[in-house]
């Protein structure tokens, strides 16, 4: 048995978390689902619903003096779904439990004497929490090809050490370019599910700086998103993207050219990314800050780009590497 915590913030941990279970499916091996968020459809195995931790309306010392990130005192939701996670593991006794991403789960799990396997995101991740989560972690896992630097900063060396790069875990299939329907030139704005910095009317703007495109904008906060992006973003000629790892993997999985603009997220973790893809010969373009005008010519010029680079980035078999860091950690059979 394998265990799999999944953080509720966003998409991207729920996919991986999902392309991992089909994978242990495949080789006969049971993942079981750990996370606040409600049981997708397509999860291959148990699910066990976790209450939230953030309900409360302030939060007493949620840090504990800066040594963790998140145990508000006092808080009931905390307190049950750390028990329900404690009483999970005394029964079903994994053979190891994937982290994405708590520090204070993977330190509930090792105390239990239960391998850890935690997947590390990019930015900096030398805070005193960081380096006490990842740092009992058996394992730790980056969803990034080993050949692109950069992506993780400040972990001590012995902990950097158990770091292995698996490539971008994307929930589609990976695929050639599709090939294009008449038309206009089409252009997808894909919006994050964990929040964004965009506004329409930096959408409007972009729009009529480039009159001839067909713009498409996915995004939740503009009622606009749908669960399966992919006939859209398959259709594309550029997609339009933040930095977080899922939108690449799906980006990359697809084979489309795009425009990054990584956004605010803690740890410096967008920008980052964004850093790496800019030196990595991906096919992208880099923009900082969401830009005001002059769409018309970098559209343009992302649409020459050969979706066929980003094969480095997203080859399809991130998940079965995935599923043997896992492997390879735990005591028993997984």
């Amino acid at each position: 048995m394998i265990g799999y915590y999944v953080h509720h913030h966003g998409s991207g941990h729920l996919h991986r978390a999902t392309a991992l279970a089909h994978a242990a499916a495949a080789r006969g091996r049971v993942v079981t689902g750990l996370s606040s968020l409600p049981r997708p459809a397509d999860w291959p195995g148990p699910w066990v619903q976790l209450r939230r931790d953030d309900e409360g309306e302030r939060p007493l010392r949620p840090t504990a003096h800066g040594r963790l990130h998140w145990v508000p005192l006092g808080d009931d939701g905390l307190r049950d779904r750390t028990a329900a996670l404690a009483a999970w593991i005394a029964t079903a006794r994994p053979a190891c439990v994937v982290v994405d991403v708590s520090v204070e789960v993977a330190l509930l799990v090792r105390l239990h004497g239960v391998p850890v396997v935690a997947v590390v995101l990019p930015g900096a991740r030398g805070d005193a929490a960081h380096a006490l989560g990842l740092g009992v972690a058996d394992a730790l896992v980056g969803c990034w090809p080993a050949d692109v630097p950069g992506l993780v900063r400040d972990l001590p060396d012995d902990v950097f050490a158990r770091l292995r790069p698996i490539g971008a875990v994307s929930r589609f299939p990976v695929g050639a370019p599709a090939v294009r329907r008449p038309g206009p030139p089409r252009v997808v704005v894909l919006a994050g599910t964990g929040g964004d910095d965009l506004d329409e009317t930096s959408v409007d703007r972009a729009r009529a700086s480039a009159p001839d495109w067909s713009w498409t904008v996915l995004s939740r906060r503009f009622g606009s998103w749908v669960d399966d992006p992919r006939p859209v973003l398959a259709d594309a000629d550029v997609v339009v993207t933040h930095a977080s790892q899922n939108a690449l993997a799906e980006v990359a999985a697809l084979r489309r050219p795009a425009v990054v603009v990584p956004q605010r997220r803690p740890h410096d973790e967008q920008r980052t990314t964004a850093r790496a893809l800019a030196s990595a010969g991906l096919p992208v373009l880099v923009e900082e800050t969401w830009p005001q005008d002059g769409w018309a010519r970098r559209l343009e010029r992302a649409a020459g780009l050969d979706g066929r680079g980003w094969s480095c980035w997203c080859d399809g078999h991130a998940a079965e590497r995935f599923l043997d860091v896992v492997a390879a950690v735990s005591p028993v059979p997984a």
